[in-house]
């Protein structure tokens, strides 16, 4: 199996696996507060629905997926919010049904799109695997914040690779979209993945390094938990910095969340 059809095998499990734990949920369930301020699970999936429809066009219509961003820069501070409420309103099978079909065919267009193609994105262009990448740690992102409103604790698998990976690869621009300056040497990151093995990126011999298991990391840069909550460990000023202010995903910084209540100890 190539790397390119894995990223696109992964990106179907993890919405399959989010697609388990809501669609046994009555309206009581899709109408749960999320960590997300104002958001339910319903929100949540109407969001993932919402991207996944433009990732779609991107995929497929640029022109169209222009016009939506034209869109979005008229409206940025509420775009997304929009996005999610119009879909949240809906019948929960009907939103359920209308992810189901985004999903599938956002999955058939990233295996049909022509090997070395890149797309539109509100970032810079991107290939079908990093499409893929991108909609893979949303899902399970927005997936964490139905597991913790559900009070679901999801074992950790093999597909957060992709998110340490994306999580990685944005750490300029987690400084750049503050107006800091850009780290001028690379850093080491160690996470150990479930399985034991560990995900290395960045020299050896890296005076600044990053290490904690891989889904503390993954929490991390998706801001669905503070990092006094996590195990992840810096070792360098910038690094340090790094962890303070790390995202994975494009856009305008988060706002992340707040250290949980009791002892304030990190999770080990």
């Amino acid at each position: 199996m190539s790397a390119v059809s894995a990223v696109f095998d992964d990106l179907r499990e993890e919405g399959e696996e989010l697609d388990r734990m809501v669609a046994g949920l009555g309206p009581e369930g899709w109408g749960l507060a999320t960590p997300a301020p104002g958001w339910t699970v319903a929100h949540q999936i109407a969001h993932l629905a919402w991207t996944d429809r433009s990732a779609l066009l991107a995929v497929t219509d640029a022109d169209g997926f222009r016009a939506l961003v034209e869109k979005a820069l008229a409206a940025p501070g509420g775009f997304v919010d929009q996005g999610a409420e119009e879909g949240a309103g809906l019948p929960p099978a009907e939103l359920l049904a209308r992810w189901r079909e985004g999903r599938a065919r956002l999955g058939a267009a990233l295996r049909a799109a022509v090997p070395g193609a890149r797309f539109p994105w509100y970032g810079p262009p991107m290939s079908a695997a990093s499409v893929a990448t991108g909609r893979l740690m949303e899902t399970w992102a927005h997936g964490q914040d139905v597991a913790d409103a559900s009070g679901v604790v999801r074992a950790p698998t093999h597909r957060l690779r992709h998110v340490v990976r994306i999580g990685v690869r944005a750490r300029d621009f987690a400084f750049g979209v503050r107006g800091l300056p850009v780290p001028g040497e690379e850093f080491r990151v160690e996470v150990t993945g479930p399985s034991g093995q560990v995900w290395a990126y960045g020299p050896e011999d890296a005076a600044q390094r990053v290490t904690g298991p891989a889904l503390d990391f993954c929490l991390l840069v998706t801001q669905r938990a503070h990092r006094a909550d996590l195990a992840v460990r810096a070792e360098g000023p910038d690094a340090d910095r790094w962890l303070d202010i790390a995202q994975a995903f494009a856009g305008p910084p988060g706002a992340g969340r707040a250290p949980r209540t009791g002892d304030g100890e990190a999770r080990v």
